[in-house]
Formats: structure tokens, sequence, C-alpha cells
């Protein structure tokens, strides 16, 4: 399935690492000042939206569901008090996909490897120093650039072909990022996305049997 690439482009959570439920527990954690069903439904369009950022979400839950104004610096302060709780939590090999990961382990050095994630850029490149993965990939890259800019720079930075290009991710977002840039999109742990992904990889392992 993967043969006919040479450069492969990994979303980060619920591909990599399990870390949504952590995450989700991090965005109560930020904005437990605020009425439970709002937070509720922040859950859901977090849920449906994996691959956006923080920012992007945090800004979401005043605009949209308070119906409020937040500047850019209260963004910035929610986002880096998510942040702190994010790395107390997700150095943490057990939330690792094994799955995935041992699919990198084992052919990282066939082709080019880059994370392209909605978490936090500083934060995820920490996370895998801390965890040793930072040496399978070639750059780590995350918000709060969106996703679609952080294909497009990636292709042109490095002038990769895009038909030798390929996103591997769990989301709607994913999808978009790579239908957006002209690459192809293969959907991983996530049926929803069955439909509209190039094609769909149901276990690692059966890549490298």
């Amino acid at each position: 399935m993967l043969e006919k690439y040479k450069v492969l482009l990994w979303d980060f959570d619920g591909v990599i690492m399990d870390s949504m439920p952590v995450r989700s527990n991090g965005f109560s954690a930020v904005l437990k000042e605020y009425p439970e069903e709002q937070i509720s439904q922040l859950m859901d369009f977090h849920n449906l939206n994996g691959g956006l950022s923080r920012y992007v979400k945090f800004r979401y839950f005043f605009e949209a569901i308070r119906g409020e104004v937040i500047t850019e610096a209260q963004v910035n302060t929610l986002a880096k008090s998510f942040s702190e709780i994010m790395l107390a939590s997700l150095v943490n090999k057990d939330l690792l996909i094994k799955d995935a990961v041992g699919f990198i382990e084992q052919n990282w050095n066939k082709y080019e490897m880059h994370i392209v994630s909605g978490s936090d850029g500083v934060e995820l490149n920490a996370i895998c120093q801390a965890l040793n993965l930072a040496r399978f990939f070639e750059t780590i890259n995350g918000s709060p650039t969106p996703k679609n800019k952080l294909v497009g720079d990636l292709l042109d930075e490095y002038e990769y072909k895009r038909s030798e290009c390929v996103l591997i991710g769990d989301s709607i977002n994913d999808y978009e990022a790579a239908a957006t840039n002209g690459i192809d999109f293969i959907g991983y742990n996530n049926q929803h996305i069955k439909n509209i992904a190039y094609a769909y990889i149901e276990n690692f392992e059966a890549l490298n049997q």
C-alpha cells in the first residue's frame, strides 16, 4: 500500500499516540470555571476536529459557544496553560500506539518521514524527544501554524514530488490538509473516514509482513 511513496507525513494524535482523552481532560481543566454544558459543546467540536489546533478550539469556545470576543493574547495564555498540562501527562510511553510506532521503528530508513500535527509544535517536539521518537523524523511540525499550511510549506521547502507523498491521519482535517495540497490521504484508526480516504490501514503490522 505504501510502496509507491517516498515521503510519509504523519499526524500525531490518534495515529502515533492515543492522546485524545488526555487532551479532552486538558480542555476541561483549563476551562473549569465555565459551565459544563458549554465545555461539553467544545468536547463535541474537539472530537469531530481532532486535527485542528488548541488555538482554533479555544477561539471557537469563546466566539462560537459563548459569543464573546477573545484576544490573541488571551488565546495564547490559555494555550500555555493547556501545554503545561499536556507535557505533564503525555510523556508516557504507555500512550503510544504500538501498531503505528512499531511500523515507524522498522521502516524509518525506507522513507523520509515528517510529523504534521494540530498539536503545539514546541510541545510536540519536547514529547517526541522525551519518548525517543524524534530520531525517526526529518521534522516535527505543529501549531499555531494551521495544518494545511504546515503541509504546503513542507512540500515546498523540501521540493517533494506530490505524487510521492502521502499523509497518514485519523480525521477529516487531515484529509483536507492532504487534498488542499494535492497529495494522497490514507486513513488510520477511525472507521468514519474510510469512505473519503484514498486507502485505509486497518493495522500496520500486516504491512510489515
